[in-house]
This record gives C-alpha cells, sequence and structure tokens, in this order.
C-alpha cells in the first residue's frame, strides 16, 4: 500500500449535505471529485437525483456525473472496477482525491471489493423487472426461496433489488446465488479515509421534505414527463428511483400529484434510514454532524492536510 496517496470517502444519508462540503473540501485538497451516486451517473436524471448543478461541476472536475444514458447498464462491479482504474491515474497527479455519494454498494466496491458476479442477460433482466412491476415483489422472493434458500433467509425481503438481483443470478448461471459470494475484503494500494455526515433524524427529514418541494419548484414534474414515455415503452433500471416512480404514478393517473409528493418525501425518508442502518455496521467511518467540519477551526473540529497532504481530522476542546 502506497502511504503518500489517500482516498477521502465523504459519506451519508440523502439529504444530509454532502454536495455543499465535498466541494469546499476538494476545493482545499485541489482534487476532483468522483460520484459515489448510483443514479447520478445518468445524463437525464438531474434535477430528482440532487446532481451538482453546473456551477459546481465548473468549480470542482466531477467524475460519474450525467455519463450515461438512461438504458446503459451500470453496476457497482463495473463501478469499482472504473474508479479503480481512475485513481491510478488521478494519484500520479494528486496525493489525495475525494469520493463523496451515498450509494451503499458503490461505497463498499471501491473500499472493500465486491465478489464478481456474471453478466445478466437483457432479456431476463427485462422480464424479471417486468413481473416485480406487474405481480410485486412477493413471487419472485418465492422464487428466490426455492432456488436459493440460503440466501433467502439472510437477505432483507423488503430490499427488491438485492432479491431481484439474486434471483437474476440464479437464473443466469443455475447456481445459487450463495455461491458467487466469497465476502473477502480486497487490499486497496492507497489508504481509506472514510467521514460520514450525520444529523439528528427529525433534522433531516425536515431537510429531506424541503429538498423535495424545491425539486418540484426547480421543474422536477417535467424533468419526469420526458423520461416517463421512455419508461413506458421498456422499463428501465435507472429509473426506477425514489423520486420518478411515484411521478409516474401521477403521470398514469393513479395518484394525484399532492400524493405522489407525499409519498417521495416519505420513501425518501425509509431510504435515509437504510443507508444509515447500512453505514453504522462500518466501524472506519468518523462521524460528524456537517456543522462540525469547516475549513478553519472555528468550530469543534477542521480537516486539516498533513505534509503529505493526506487528512487528519483535528479535534479542539472548545470552540475558537
Amino acid at each position: 500500500m502506497n502511504e503518500e496517496k489517500t482516498l477521502i470517502v465523504l459519506l451519508g444519508p440523502t439529504g444530509v449535505g454532502k454536495t455543499d462540503l465535498s466541494l469546499r473540501l476538494a476545493e482545499k485538497l485541489g482534487c476532483p471529485i468522483i460520484s459515489a451516486d448510483s443514479r447520478q451517473i445518468y445524463k437525464d436524471l438531474v434535477i430528482g437525483t440532487a446532481a451538482p448543478a453546473a456551477a459546481d461541476l465548473a468549480r470542482v472536475k466531477h467524475y460519474f456525473v450525467g455519463e450515461l444514458s438512461l438504458d446503459d447498464y451500470f453496476s457497482a462491479g463495473r463501478f469499482e472496477e472504473e474508479v479503480l482504474k481512475l485513481l491510478a491515474q488521478l494519484h500520479q497527479e494528486h496525493d489525495t482525491v475525494l469520493m463523496c455519494g451515498g450509494s451503499m454498494m458503490y461505497i463498499d466496491a471501491v473500499c472493500k471489493g465486491i465478489d464478481v458476479m456474471p453478466d445478466i442477460d437483457a432479456k431476463l433482466r427485462a422480464d424479471i423487472w417486468k413481473q416485480f412491476e406487474t405481480d410485486g415483489l412477493e413471487p419472485i422472493a418465492q422464487q428466490l426461496k426455492l432456488l436459493d434458500p440460503q440466501f433467502y433467509n439472510k437477505v432483507d425481503q423488503k430490499n427488491h433489488k438485492r432479491v431481484i438481483h439474486a434471483l437474476e443470478v440464479c437464473l443466469q448461471t443455475g447456481k445459487t446465488y450463495s455461491s458467487w459470494r466469497t465476502n473477502s475484503v480486497k487490499k486497496r494500494p492507497f489508504r481509506i479515509e472514510k467521514i460520514g455526515l450525520t444529523r439528528d433524524r427529525e433534522e433531516l427529514y425536515d431537510r429531506i421534505n424541503q429538498r423535495v418541494d424545491q425539486m418540484m419548484a426547480n421543474g422536477f414534474l417535467d424533468e419526469a414527463r420526458k423520461v416517463h414515455a421512455i419508461n413506458s415503452l421498456t422499463p428501465l433500471n435507472s429509473l426506477n428511483t425514489v423520486g420518478y416512480k411515484e411521478l409516474f404514478r401521477y403521470l398514469n393517473g393513479e395518484w394525484s400529484l399532492e400524493f405522489a409528493i407525499e409519498k417521495i418525501k416519505q420513501n425518501t425518508r425509509i431510504y435515509s434510514r437504510k443507508q444509515m442502518t447500512w453505514f453504522k455496521r462500518d466501524p472506519e467511518i468518523q462521524w460528524f454532524h456537517p456543522a462540525q467540519i469547516n475549513d478553519t477551526p472555528v468550530r469543534s473540529m477542521s480537516l486539516v492536510p498533513d505534509k503529505g497532504n493526506r487528512i487528519k481530522i483535528m479535534k479542539t476542546k472548545k470552540n475558537i
């Protein structure tokens, strides 16, 4: 491992305030930002994913933002592969690189590595997702129970993405999904520092609700309407996303707009809880409220580069 090279991972639940801090930190370090967001990577999902604004992209170089078309397949495994290649290049110029996001599997893929899974046939994937859209998750979960009872008993059976992917692998390969999993942690040729942002639940929920309202004011409905026609022809995994799914129900005449907006807020809050449950399992994450971190030590802590431009989290006994 090269002790002179560092990847800082800034993570936390949706709406916690990662974007603003990531920009300030990247400017301080003079480095680019690698986005670890599984939906911001798509070019047509800007408002609904709270992707960095054009001014932010001009302010700091970003990678994996707005790069793919909606029908492009992308996975945590591919993210791991491409980020490691990119880091090998970026670390030649920058001792420290910043990765920021809230997609749990993407972050773990880069930091720990994930098991190599087989590619899934596009038709098979489309058929399973169509079944999910038509009949719900229960029939798919029961298929998984028959084909891989070991994983079925371990998986969060309400997490449709994990259940569906496990069934895809079973049907694609004729082997259990469990047999593909080794759960081994891969060593990386650089240091990893993880900084987690958190807020009190009431404060975070209030920010989420306000952000959804701001998205709607910024034209989220028009954005959803543009991609709705595409999804109506062929349901895409990229659009199976909180915010878009609810507005699609409105555009299909199933829900009122007011109800759809409330469901977006509710489902975003649920997702934030899932993120925190996942992240809290990682003892390597150092947790802070965003207000505790600043460019200068005017609060209880600051992020200070050492001589090797590596980040140290400096705590002070009192505010200055």
